[in-house]
């Protein structure tokens, strides 16, 4: 019989293929948002459009608008992602530029009727480079203290990896790079998560949120984890959604 700590062991040792958070599936939910990225997406996304979507990990959500192939562009930065992507859509005929440094070095200037972007890296001047006049960007991203209140619980020395991702500033650079404004969101919601093997799992997938984080050098914490739940659930309040559309 498996102890907890061993079990917290196992989740800190499972891999993540692509962007698929299915392994939690019941053990953790999100509140939901006050708008509907996907729908506001499928409203402006046209079959003849050239079509963008940034850091598009496996491609999970780009393949749920159906969007035809030749018509679709992907980048994505992280090895095994990448490898994933060759071995399944590219062999479809989307076209993949690897980007690492997320900066859309390859991606060609002008190409693009809309550019997407869910919790992706945001390099503003370059996402107006390669959309075409009068072309759209829309995003949804979380903000610079999404699940601060955990991760600081964890590491008392944690300080969150991108302050400036935050509402008022982005706007202010789309702004400068001469995007405008159609519409921007943001919403604090909790997150549930059920037993601490699923907190200790969302931990180890997301390190630039819980860098260094080490189930054996964070046992006593994990610990202590439960005594901070509501009837059994752990509830980090959280800056988990900011949407914003915008147009050249």
């Amino acid at each position: 019989m498996q102890t907890i700590e061993s079990e917290w062991l196992a989740e800190s040792q499972q891999a993540m293929r692509g962007w698929d958070f299915s392994h939690l599936k019941g053990r953790c939910q999100t509140e939901e948002l006050p708008w509907n990225y996907s729908a506001w997406v499928r409203r402006h996304l046209k079959p003849s459009d050239e079509w963008l979507d940034m850091d598009t990990g496996g491609g999970e959500l780009m393949q749920t608008f159906q969007h035809p192939v030749e018509k679709t562009t992907v980048t994505e930065g992280w090895q095994p992602n990448i490898d994933l992507l060759k071995r399944t859509l590219v062999s479809q005929g989307v076209t993949l530029y690897p980007d690492s440094e997320e900066r859309l070095a390859q991606v060609p200037d002008e190409h693009f009727d809309i550019v997407t972007n869910s919790h992706g890296g945001l390099p503003i001047r370059d996402i107006a480079r390669v959309l075409r006049p009068h072309g759209l960007f829309v995003s949804q991203q979380v903000g610079a203290t999404n699940n601060y209140s955990l991760s600081r619980f964890l590491n008392a020395n944690y300080v969150p990896a991108f302050p400036d991702n935050n509402l008022p500033q982005v706007m202010t650079e789309l702004r400068e790079a001469g995007f405008k404004i159609l519409k921007s969101d943001a919403a604090f919601v909790k997150m549930n998560f059920t037993d601490v093997g699923a907190i200790v799992y969302y931990a180890t997938v997301i390190p630039w949120e819980f860098p260094d984080f080490d189930v054996t050098n964070c046992q006593l914490k994990c610990n202590f984890l439960p005594m901070k739940t509501s009837d059994g659930v752990f509830q980090p309040k959280t800056l988990r959604g900011r949407l914003f559309s915008c147009s050249m």
